[in-house]
């Protein structure tokens, strides 16, 4: 199991992804453990490698004895760092996890590359409010506040529809060790950041939730985006865990933060790359050997603003933009194009399964005859790739 100790203190943590990429740290809210961050695994492990972990007191980590401090949780996460020779890092941090977010700008800020501050504040109410949830879970465990934080949780509509996210954050709740609730709370109870703002240098962006009664707008992030400078805002239609009320949006406005587009980005070598990914050296050779006077402004064209223009946003996965591609192809009756990616994305994800799915929506948006065609020759070529395994 992936633990480490740090700060006299065994903690649980998982570092995802590949070498070599650029390091997003995930730290999460009071109450919660490392898998909240789950949604949007998928697509930050795209271009990040991630590290998560468990804050002391909750999930799989130690819970030592003694109220803690937002130092000690941001000390937690350098001593994490430096054990995994992690130099420099993003973080992205949740409620508490984004006042570790704070503590790490202002007394680490050689290591810290970008700050994304969700739905958190540089002061978190008084401290009789939170003299009274330490009471009631001293007293009553934390069964005695699950229902009052639910709703803080999650809007009114999730709660209702019984979503799934809604139970799992329910039973990490309920699992939360009480000591360990309550000694973080000490923690959020005592930050307090406000007249150290402007001395965050790290690039920052605020995500607020327009419903969220934990952390409302106007007093925390609206604070927060107003006395960092530079810093950017976006309130999402969401209570306290946006990135679990928004996943999608949550997780394309961090990857459209951490990878703006520099100006002088020459699309050209992305766009090249990113072909290359989706339809194979060999293709892309062939198709550029074949390149002559008459169809070499077209390549120009292509390369730059559809691979290196569209399919580099990371509004979507790369999963989700072939079975785009191949839907509008079927439609279109664009068979060669069509038969090219079905046997490209063979080779690179897609299983089956993905297309027989997308045909039978093009069946029912698009018309028997194209999902007929479509079926026939993703056939074929699920049959040449089994041939050749």
């Amino acid at each position: 199991m992936p633990f480490l100790n740090t700060n006299n203190t065994r903690l649980f943590y998982r570092l995802e992804g590949r070498d070599g990429l650029p390091v997003l740290v995930l730290s999460h809210s009071l109450g919660c453990d490392h898998g909240m961050w789950e949604p949007q695994m998928p697509d930050f492990l795209q271009h990040f490698q991630v590290l998560r972990y468990d804050t002391r007191g909750h999930g799989a980590s130690d819970v030592p004895p003694g109220d803690y401090t937002i130092e000690q949780l941001g000390r937690d996460v350098l001593g994490l760092a430096d054990a995994l020779n992690l130099r420099s890092f993003s973080v992205c941090g949740l409620s508490m996890g984004g006042a570790v977010g704070q503590w790490l700008a202002l007394n680490a800020s050689d290591r810290l590359k970008s700050l994304i501050l969700a739905n958190t504040s540089a002061r978190f109410g008084t401290p009789e409010i939170w003299e009274a949830r330490i009471n009631a879970v001293r007293q009553g465990g934390i069964k005695a506040i699950v229902d009052a934080v639910m709703p803080r949780f999650f809007p009114p509509e999730m709660l209702e529809q019984n979503d799934p996210q809604v139970h799992s954050t329910r039973s990490v709740l309920l699992g939360t060790d009480p000591n360990g609730y309550i000694r973080c709370c000490a923690a959020v109870r005592d930050v307090d950041h406000r007249s150290l703002l402007g001395r965050i240098k790290a690039p920052t962006l605020v995500i607020g939730g327009d419903r969220d009664p934990s952390t409302p707008w106007v007093e925390n992030g609206e604070v927060l985006a107003r006395e960092i400078a530079g810093a950017k805002a976006l309130i999402l239609p969401a209570a306290h865990l946006s990135n679990l009320a928004r996943p999608r949006s949550f997780t394309t406005a961090v990857l459209e933060f951490l990878q703006p587009e520099p100006a002088h980005a020459d699309p050209l070598p992305m766009g090249m790359g990113v072909r290359r990914d989706v339809l194979g050296d060999e293709h892309v050779n062939r198709a550029m050997n074949a390149t002559t006077d008459f169809t070499r402004d077209f390549q120009s064209l292509i390369t730059p603003y559809v691979w290196g223009t569209i399919w580099t946003r990371p509004g979507l996965d790369r999963r989700t933009r072939r079975l785009l591609a191949l839907t509008t192809m079927s439609a279109l009756g664009r068979w060669e194009e069509f038969r090219l990616h079905v046997r490209a994305g063979l080779l690179r994800g897609l299983e089956p399964c993905d297309l027989k799915e997308m045909l039978l929506q093009v069946a029912v948006y698009a018309g028997v005859p194209a999902a007929n065609t479509g079926f026939h020759i993703a056939n074929e070529e699920i049959e040449k790739k089994h041939a050749q395994s």
